[in-house]
């Protein structure tokens, strides 16, 4: 029989309190779909190259917004963050392709932290194989804030718990891949 409680769900919000949701889309990926080639890491194949993401919808109160990208399912027990960027003006509502390299795309209040190769930019995606199907969640949050006071060497969890505390809404977008390219799981 079935324990109840051991039953974990896959929404990827679930573990953020319940807001408000808004609209977050790309012209290089479609919710649920595969991430394209050239955006697999580099061992994979493709490049480190961030999607174009815009967004709509969100709370007249926002004050910034911040963004993570975050495997779920990497064998870690605690996932792999790809991309943290924190202070990005209420005047941003999109990026382009390629944003997150590092001195890319950003406005200079940004601040992008360090993903779990300590590298301040976009990472793309390459799950190890025999691992499955990955999912990528794209998250952007609505800020009740201009600005989350971290240090530059602040990880993805800290912006995260600092966002637990100043989120007024959220939108989710999220890829998929498997070792060596893209999925259409």
């Amino acid at each position: 029989m079935l324990n109840e409680e051991a039953i974990v769900t896959l929404d990827p919000l679930a573990r953020f309190g319940a807001v408000p949701q808004f609209s977050l889309t790309s012209t290089d990926l479609t919710d649920g779909g595969p991430l394209r080639p050239a955006q697999y890491a580099a061992g994979a194949g493709g490049a480190d190259v961030s999607p174009q993401l815009s967004w709509s919808g969100f709370p007249p109160e926002t004050a910034s917004f911040a963004l993570t990208v975050y495997d779920p399912d990497a064998p870690t027990g605690s996932g792999f963050w790809h991309w943290a960027v924190a202070n990005l003006p209420l005047s941003v509502t999109d990026l382009p392709v390629d944003a997150g390299v590092a001195g890319g795309a950003l406005p200079g209040s940004s601040l992008t932290l360090p993903n779990e190769l300590r590298l301040t930019s976009f990472v793309g995606a390459e799950p190890p194989p025999g691992t499955g199907t990955h999912r990528y969640q794209f998250i952007l949050h609505a800020v009740d804030v201009p600005m989350i006071d971290l240090d530059s060497h602040s990880t993805p969890g800290v912006l995260g718990f600092n966002l637990h505390f100043h989120t007024l809404a959220r939108a989710v977008l999220e890829g998929t891949g498997v070792a060596g390219g893209a999925s259409a799981a």
